[in-house]
């Protein structure tokens, strides 16, 4: 089995190979436009804006996973949303056709269902209102058109991740921890936001349960936990499982943005970007039921931070890198 990963260079990637070589005793080739930051991987450097052609030959059976995307919100001009995440899939799927592949497993985001408080299912009519998630749901119809060419013959899996953290993650997790371990972070505006989220080992593992499971056919899943916890929720656990003091202040959300936008303006480092100041007092309320009814997950929540801090060496520098 041939195991070929686009945009495998990153966070997600990273953790998608070490489980395929510790768990399948098997070897993946990466294709990116960037060095993997896993070291001694088969590599091939490939811009998925254009027509993919590689120096390796697939085979009938190969699994393609597509984590081609340009994701961080904000961040990037609205075009490049669009550019890279429309014409990936474009070309990914071009590519499978060409060499009769018949498995793609696709992360989409579930930013496709749009910014609002209600809970949402795998069923919800998906709104997007910014432009990585409408990216990202057109990409899903490309995706299912390519499937529906041949539907009794290959198998689509579509996973919308929350919040996705762990080693390398570099993103809001990380943000979290370092701030509660230096005792910077006040909760803005409220305690109760619901930040659905999975740990990435939790989510490469459950994305090789939905592949050898699944018949041919569309699959869509939210991979998130169940229920997702809040903000205090996962503040408390990450105080308790870091031996640190739990966050008690409860800043109004309008002061917390006025400093975000004169720092911002000031530092221009993305962390206090005020739309991600925004983003915490917004529930992202999904619904993670079919996941947990379907697939066993190792981890959770708990056990996932704890894991994490683990593999960084956190008790000793009370810092996730």
């Amino acid at each position: 089995m041939k195991y070929l990963i686009f945009g495998g260079s990153g966070f997600i990637g990273h953790h998608l190979l070490n489980f395929i070589n510790k768990e399948k005793k098997s070897k993946a080739i990466v294709y990116d436009i960037k060095e993997p930051i896993t070291k001694n991987v088969n590599f091939e450097r490939v811009d998925v804006r254009e027509n993919i052609y590689t120096r390796s030959l697939p085979a009938e059976e190969s699994i393609i996973f597509n984590l081609a995307a340009v994701h961080r919100t904000p961040g990037h001009p609205s075009e490049e949303y669009f550019e890279t995440n429309l014409l990936g899939a474009e070309n990914i799927c071009k590519y499978a056709r060409k060499h009769d592949i018949n498995t793609i497993v696709f992360t989409s985001s579930i930013a496709t269902y749009g910014t609002y408080e209600e809970k949402k299912s795998e069923n919800t009519t998906p709104m997007p209102d910014i432009p990585y998630g409408i990216s990202k749901l057109t990409a899903e119809y490309i995706h299912l058109l390519w499937q529906q060419e041949y539907p009794q013959k290959r198998k689509l899996i579509i996973i919308r991740p929350g919040v996705v953290f762990g080693e390398n993650e570099n993103g809001n997790f990380t943000r979290l921890i370092n701030s509660i371990s230096q005792g910077t972070f006040f909760y803005p505006g409220r305690r109760d936001t619901i930040k659905a989220c999975i740990y990435v080992k939790d989510l490469v593992d459950a994305m090789f349960q939905i592949v050898e499971k699944s018949e041919h056919g569309s699959n869509l899943y939210n991979f998130t936990y169940e229920p997702a916890p809040s903000i205090e929720k996962i503040c408390n656990i990450i105080s308790q499982k870091g031996q640190l003091k739990s966050p008690k202040i409860k800043f109004p959300s309008s002061v917390l943005l006025f400093i975000s936008r004169i720092l911002y303006a000031l530092s221009k480092k993305e962390g206090i970007h005020p739309d991600r100041v925004r983003k915490l007092t917004i529930s992202n309320n999904i619904d993670g039921t079919k996941l947990k009814k379907n697939f066993k997950l190792k981890y959770g929540l708990k056990r996932g931070i704890l894991d994490w801090m683990n593999d960084t060496n956190f008790f000793e520098e009370k810092k996730i890198f």
